[in-house]
């Protein structure tokens, strides 16, 4: 994809987003790229190193759902055990009614991660807990599942990640490279995000990508995710060039390659209503800033913190990246968090 690049970044809005960094203080890298209401564009920080996505991955899954759905693959309200393989069916007597779109709003009921990953990720649970974690674990942990759909929204790494299982079976791809296949196809490769990549679920000798940032907890070394059957619900790379390039495709899908554009408008339309006047398109958050409907989205992993958000009505965009874990009274999100709210109001 292409798109005009605006007016040249102001001082003010790069000076901003180089505040960021002072938020994140043990972080051994931290990027962010934002665009503010007229147009204007800056960059802080190694714009090309790779970080962790975190659960910003599932931003990617729920646009993949949208686009299954535009090129008749698969519909949002299709059952999820159509797309399982055979012997492979949640149980309990809500089993049947759990669709894809409980998956990608958080309404299926499953909880906020497989109970079988516990044991596989205990002896590395603070460095690379979904390591060894395979599709395998994720299908017998579905097989056993008891969902109940629809009752309340139940945020849940298992579904999301499930969902990402079950768009990969009904496009065809194959075992095991179903999922990164396909966001390369139909994601990175078409709008351009050069870096954007997705840990393959196998095999086990399976690398990082070149450029990836080193995590870290508490300011030491985290080693990176090389492979796990939840890569879907937090398994992707990215930069803060690309994060920002797919976002500014949100605030116009119009200029994203047509059959995105439709899948990009699909993806952000409200689907239910939260407590406190916020609501739920496929998996971003929606809330109203200055009357403007904003949509963000963050994401963690064990040695780093992103956050993603923007608003269409005041053509507003800002990712945020840092090569550090969230903790208690860290301020990287909030902080970004706060500049995405400045930045709307002041369009507003």
């Amino acid at each position: 994809m292409t798109g005009p690049a605006g007016p040249p970044a102001t001082g003010d809005l790069a000076r901003r987003l180089d505040g960021l960094a002072a938020a994140a203080p043990r972080a051994t890298a931290v990027a962010a790229a934002a665009v503010d209401g007229s147009g204007r564009e800056a960059v802080a920080g190694p714009a090309h190193a790779v970080f962790e996505a975190g659960s910003v991955s599932k931003t990617f899954t729920a646009l993949l759902l949208a686009a299954a759905a535009d090129r008749g693959e698969a519909s949002a309200h299709d059952p999820a055990a159509r797309y399982l393989p055979a012997g492979v069916r949640p149980r309990g007597p809500g089993a049947a009614a759990v669709r894809l779109l409980h998956l990608a709003t958080h309404t299926s009921g499953l909880p906020r991660l497989p109970p079988n990953l516990y044991p596989v990720a205990a002896p590395h649970w603070w460095t690379t807990p979904y390591a060894d974690y395979t599709e395998e674990h994720l299908l017998r942990a579905t097989a056993r599942a008891r969902p109940a759909p629809g009752r309340r929204v139940r945020y849940s790494n298992f579904g999301v990640g499930l969902l990402g299982y079950l768009l990969t079976r009904a496009a065809g791809q194959s075992h095991p490279e179903g999922y990164p296949a396909l966001l390369a196809e139909r994601i990175s490769n078409p709008l351009g995000l050069a870096r954007t990549t997705a840990v393959p679920t196998a095999p086990a000798t399976a690398k990082p990508p070149p450029g990836l940032v080193t995590g870290s907890r508490r300011g030491r070394p985290v080693p990176p995710m090389t492979r796990h059957g939840l890569t879907a619900a937090g398994g992707v790379h990215t930069t803060a060039a690309d994060l920002l390039r797919y976002l500014r495709c949100h605030l116009d899908p119009g200029a994203a390659p047509p059959p995105l554009a439709r899948a990009l408008r699909e993806t952000l339309r409200p689907r239910l209503a939260r407590r406190g006047g916020d609501r739920l398109a496929l998996v971003w958050n929606i809330r109203d800033v200055a009357g403007r409907e904003t949509y963000f989205h963050c994401g963690a992993t064990r040695g780093h913190t992103v956050f993603a958000g923007f608003c269409p009505e005041a053509g507003v965009a800002l990712a945020a990246l840092a090569a550090t874990t969230a903790s208690p009274g860290d301020r990287f999100v909030p902080a970004a968090y706060l500049l995405l709210r400045e930045l709307v109001s002041e369009a507003a």
